[in-house]
């Protein structure tokens, strides 16, 4: 508990600069979806035929996952707070419009026919009877409406929006429950106190009930702005890294202790930093050096000249009682030895993230050519294998390969369980013994889950063997895990630009960057 209240405390600046930006978004999508779910509540309480036909069109956009529609809107909208927004609003819409409608048409009847005998119109009636008679149960939307918003606005780091998500998101990356709670717990608190706050307001009755919904229709625009107040001035270049790169050891931090290099990037989903430097929504992006992307859309990986990045040999982590239990597991395995050089890997990268060949008929097409599927053979299978993964591409590539090669020449079931996030998710699923072995990197064992002392780390993070050995000692000593032998190729962090912009500020390396952020 000490550790996490040290935690907030290094952290308080970013923590209250997330905090704003999570106020911000959940306002500021909040305004949108009353200026749009009011006035459509309002017309289909006087449209009933349209009315069902509505309230299942915003109740289907409720119902959909908030990761998938965010991966629905970043082909239209790229990254950055309009994914964002507009995702909060679609989720917002549905309380607010249905809330309007049911209230509106819970007036009683007798009050609308008194006030068209005392000669109302119909606007008339609506503003003066129907509105404030109604304005409890819209009260209560709204209110459900920002409890959700609080909640979902953690999501908008995924697409580089801000937010306490960035801590949530970094924590999991990084094996961090601290970073974790201290996204997560401020968020809790944002939306019991907005729901607590609502619900005492939701309570008034008549006069008072329409002064506070008029301060509070005037005061959500306010909070919208807390989303541009953390802004600062604008770098020469706009950098977007990875969650995990910007908090772990061998990522942003090593790159400032080695080059001395201070930026404030845009924390974004790894999946999404090539799309978006592709775009020009950033100019420099963390990446890795096998990935397919480099060659399809002209990025310069900057030469690393003074060896900030650690080694990250690809090697298959397994857990021993595998190894005991099925000895001709480690045996076919160890066909892949020196098989995967950085260039195929990369090539193999580019055919399934840009060419969209499915990691299945990559691995297929990879094993063919190697010569290691041997003619099939029926055979009854025997025990279980399961195989997991991280959440991007050549970690769904080299699964495919373990799952054939396995199945072909044993006589094991092996199931995949892909995309299961960070090395925290994947390294505990491994510990727990929910799968049995998963590809790691040597850079990652070291510095994310070892976490020697720096001096250690920093005497042997140059030399590759001697880091596999390291590595392989810790985790047999420690959690009882082996490394098999390394793949053959090296994954290693990197930063990128778009070729064409590199050349025109004449950068190559990282120590080229931080001359021309310094002029």
């Amino acid at each position: 508990m000490q550790d996490f209240f040290d935690f907030l405390v290094q952290q308080r600046d970013k923590l209250a600069e997330q905090t704003l930006t999570h106020i911000g978004l959940t306002f500021l999508s909040l305004c949108l979806a009353l200026l749009v779910g009011l006035p459509l509540g309002i017309l289909i309480t006087y449209r009933p035929r349209s009315a069902s036909v509505v309230l299942a069109v915003v109740g289907i956009l409720q119902t959909i996952p908030s990761i998938a529609l965010l991966g629905f809107l970043i082909p239209m909208l790229g990254i950055g707070i309009w994914p964002a927004i507009t995702a909060l609003f679609l989720y917002a819409l549905l309380p607010i419009v249905r809330n309007t409608y049911v209230g509106i048409r819970e007036v009683s009847p007798m009050l609308k026919e008194a006030a068209l005998g005392m000669g109302m119109t119909t606007g008339q009636m609506l503003i003066r009877v129907e509105l404030p008679l109604a304005l409890p149960v819209i009260f209560a939307g709204i209110r459900t409406a920002t409890v959700i918003n609080v909640g979902v606005a953690t999501l908008a780091a995924y697409v580089a929006a801000g937010g306490l998500g960035e801590f949530v998101f970094g924590g999991i990356a990084l094996n961090n429950s601290n970073m974790i709670l201290a996204g997560a717990i401020p968020a809790a608190l944002l939306a019991i106190f907005f729901d607590f706050s609502l619900a005492r307001l939701q309570q008034l009755q008549g006069l008072q009930l329409r002064r506070v919904a008029l301060v509070f229709l005037l005061i959500a625009p306010i909070l919208s702005a807390f989303y541009w107040v953390p802004l600062g001035s604008q770098a020469k270049l706009t950098a977007g890294f990875a969650h995990e790169f910007y908090g772990r050891a061998d990522g942003y931090p090593g790159l400032v202790r080695a080059y001395g290099l201070q930026m404030t990037p845009k924390l974004i989903d790894q999946n999404l930093m090539y799309e978006a430097v592709f775009r020009g929504q950033v100019d420099l992006i963390s990446g890795y050096s096998t990935d397919g992307r480099i060659k399809a859309f002209q990025l310069r990986v900057l030469e690393d000249n003074k060896n900030a990045f650690p080694p990250y040999e690809a090697a298959l982590v397994i857990r021993n009682a595998i190894l005991k239990q099925y000895p001709d597991v480690p045996k076919t395995l160890h066909l892949l030895e020196g098989r995967l050089s950085d260039s195929v890997m990369t090539e193999l990268n580019y055919r399934a993230d840009f060419l969209h060949e499915s990691p299945e008929a990559v691995a297929r097409q990879f094993l063919q050519q190697t010569g290691l599927l041997i003619p099939p053979v029926e055979v009854k299978r025997a025990g279980k294998i399961v195989i997991g993964t991280k959440i991007f591409t050549e970690q769904y590539i080299l699964a495919e390969i373990l799952r054939q090669l396995l199945e072909n020449r044993t006589t094991l079931e092996v199931i995949t369980k892909t995309g299961l996030g960070g090395t925290k998710i994947c390294f505990d699923a491994l510990t727990a013994g929910d799968i049995d072995l998963y590809p790691e990197y040597t850079g990652t064992g070291l510095l994310v889950i070892l976490q020697p002392p720096p001096a250690l780390a920093d005497s042997i993070k140059s030399d590759r063997k001697a880091v596999f050995q390291y590595v392989s000692r810790e985790f047999q000593n420690r959690y009882t895990l082996t490394w098999l032998s390394p793949l053959g190729f090296n994954n290693t962090y990197a930063l990128m630009m778009r070729r064409t912009q590199a050349n025109q500020l004449g950068i190559h390396s990282i120590s080229d960057l931080k001359r021309y952020l310094d002029r």
